[in-house]
């Protein structure tokens, strides 16, 4: 069996037109913006609509995505205090989800000075983590940075600093090492805000690997990488899946259309691919390769997904963000949004 199309059902939309859209199983939230620090108002009421209008942000072309079929939701934030008192709506319309929960420290490097103070975000994390459990939140330490004041030895001190504070609110870290080379728009915006930053090469990657695995003696966590081709399996990290077959029929075994989707009663993957990229082998039960996105990078594991998020609609305004091309426009883009009564940009 291999993935092809999502499904496609007619959809009623807010003015009564009826369109024909896609029914995803699966839905990002998003990769390309903060639903649940600057949307989830928009989202719980999307939820309720039934649908949302998504705009490719290559072509302009509109698509229109139905929750009908939906059984899970992964939300991607820096800041999820703003969909906790959502999240049991969610619940109410028995609709799966976990959270991709990134918690860095570049504080006093400023290069996310939009986010909410450590402490808080912090804070946060522990509130989610005890509402739906630590199974349900992974911790992001993503992406790792060095510059001309962030040296590997201060990322080793970051990491350790906050996990100190949350590995027993979360049961994985998920890191990446920063690939600025391939985003020209990234490099210009580190560049104009006069950041120096440097390349990993293999040894720096190793380092922290070594000293993640030492710190990790403490933890007990399970610790894996992000769209990385470098293997770092002598250090017990893995190649990360973010939207996470394994993960979801662990927690959500039981929801029968889900565990369908995904093929879980299947007791073998496909002899043609090799999976020991993704830390699988020929003894694996769970049936993953056909399901493999292939919208995303060649190193990434992710299983297909719709997102439904837009760029530039983000208000961290991160400097090494590639989702956002212009701190002006997102500033327009948030302050028309506070224009409409808080009513979100990302529309329908």
């Amino acid at each position: 069996m291999t993935f092809k199309n999502w499904d496609k059902a007619d959809i009623k939309l807010d003015n009564g037109e009826i369109i024909n859209g896609i029914t995803p199983i699966i839905i990002s939230a998003s990769r390309s913006t903060d639903i649940p620090a600057f949307h989830a108002n928009w989202f719980v009421n999307r939820l309720d609509a039934g649908y949302v209008k998504w705009i490719n942000p290559f072509n302009r072309v509109p698509q229109y995505v139905s929750f009908e079929k939906t059984r899970l939701i992964v939300f991607w934030t820096k800041n999820a205090e703003p969909i906790l008192s959502h999240l049991s709506k969610i619940d109410a319309k028995n609709i799966n989800y976990y959270f991709q929960f990134t918690l860095n420290d570049y504080v006093k490097e400023g290069l996310e000075p939009s986010v909410p103070k450590l402490e808080h975000r912090i804070s946060t994390f522990k509130k989610l983590s005890q509402m739906i459990g630590k199974e349900k939140v992974i911790w992001r330490f993503d992406p790792l940075i060095m510059t001309e004041k962030i040296s590997v030895e201060n990322l080793i001190d970051k990491i350790y600093s906050v996990g100190n504070e949350i590995h027993n609110y979360t049961n994985k870290l998920v890191i990446s090492f920063a690939d600025i080379e391939s985003y020209s728009k990234v490099q210009r915006n580190l560049t104009k805000s006069g950041i120096d930053y440097r390349d990993f090469d293999k040894d720096s990657m190793e380092q922290i690997a070594e000293a993640i695995q030492k710190i990790n003696k403490e933890w007990g966590l399970e610790i894996t990488t992000c769209a990385e081709n470098i293997n770092l399996n002598k250090y017990e990290i893995k190649h990360n899946k973010c939207i996470d077959d394994d993960l979801m029929i662990q927690i959500f075994g039981n929801d029968k259309e889900l565990m369908s989707f995904l093929g879980a009663k299947n007791e073998t993957k496909s002899k043609n691919v090799d999976l020991s990229f993704f830390g699988g082998g020929s003894d694996s039960t769970i049936p993953i390769v056909y399901l493999k996105d292939k919208g995303q990078r060649k190193q990434c594991g992710c299983v297909v997904s719709k997102d439904i998020g837009q760029y530039n609609t983000c208000g961290h305004l991160c400097t090494y963000c590639y989702a956002n091309y212009s701190e002006k426009v997102v500033r327009k883009n948030l302050k028309e949004q506070l224009s409409q009564n808080g009513e979100s940009i990302l529309g329908e």
